[in-house]
């Protein structure tokens, strides 16, 4: 059961001790299957901060000890929250580098399909790409331009860029495109679907076509965004968004399966 939380940025103690051995199999579970459906699926950025992290098969990851791997390698830490926190609390662990962790983790008959993010897709999907610097200088220029989108009542387009970055963004390799998303990372079916159907939109990514396009919550994407590499969400989140927001509300939103004018189609998939 979820702890409350005690302070006013929503932190508590992770519990590890706590985690009973029908938990720690099932993150083993959710773990091996997801490490063979990667390979050639996942970009190098994230196979390479799994294994720098040692976040390994054998149970939930203490994250005490993920901590000591993740300050020396982009001073970012992680915090237990015990479900999803208010946006402002949310940005401000983020501007902070700081990521905040649920702790519990789905049940073995949830393994394909959970609507609240656990502990399995928290750290094994979200953290190691915060191993990499220029991520994670996204991610905490992200939680900055969290607070500014708040105040500024623009939120709903500033979490279109999350959505289809930091959940559900692929990027452009010399073998095709990768998966960068925790969103398809810790997700069986979607790790597959991205990359290999030919349904989905595959479009080249545009800060200003993401932040109009609404997105699913219950289902597999219609479109996937693919950056070049990650420099290129870094510089995206350089300018003052105050100007781009006053042009979004003069605009349209977009439909999440919807083309529009401009869009660079890319890779359509197997089939």
């Amino acid at each position: 059961m979820a702890q409350a939380a005690t302070t006013a940025d929503f932190r508590i103690e992770q519990g590890w001790d706590a985690y009973t051995p029908a938990e720690h199999a099932v993150w083993r579970t959710l773990f091996q299957r997801q490490r063979e459906i990667l390979k050639n699926r996942a970009c190098d950025e994230f196979i390479a901060g799994i294994e720098d992290l040692g976040v390994a098969a054998e149970g939930i990851p203490d994250f005490r000890r993920l901590n000591e791997a993740l300050g020396k390698a982009t001073r970012w830490s992680i915090v237990a929250v015990p479900g999803l926190v208010p946006d402002e609390v949310f940005f401000k662990h983020l501007a902070n580098r700081r990521f905040p962790s649920t702790c519990f983790i789905r049940r073995m008959d949830q393994l394909d399909y959970l609507q609240e993010p656990d502990v399995f897709h928290d750290i094994f999907g979200h953290v190691p790409m915060l191993m990499n610097p220029v991520f994670a200088d996204y991610m905490q220029a992200y939680g900055q331009g969290g607070l500014k989108a708040l105040s500024l009542g623009s939120l709903h387009n500033l979490a279109r860029l999350y959505w289809y970055t930091v959940e559900f963004g692929l990027i452009q390799t010399p073998r095709g495109p990768r998966i960068y998303g925790s969103g398809i990372v810790s997700s069986k079916g979607e790790s597959i679907y991205c990359l290999e159907s030919s349904k989905p939109n595959r479009i080249g990514f545009d800060l200003m076509r993401v932040m109009r396009t609404k997105y699913k919550i219950d289902d597999f994407q219609p479109t996937y965004f693919v950056v070049d590499n990650f420099q290129q969400l870094f510089d995206a989140t350089r300018p003052d968004f105050t100007p781009y927001y006053a042009q979004l509300k003069t605009m349209p939103d977009i439909e999440p399966a919807a083309l529009v004018a401009g869009d660079n189609m890319l890779h359509r998939g197997k089939g």
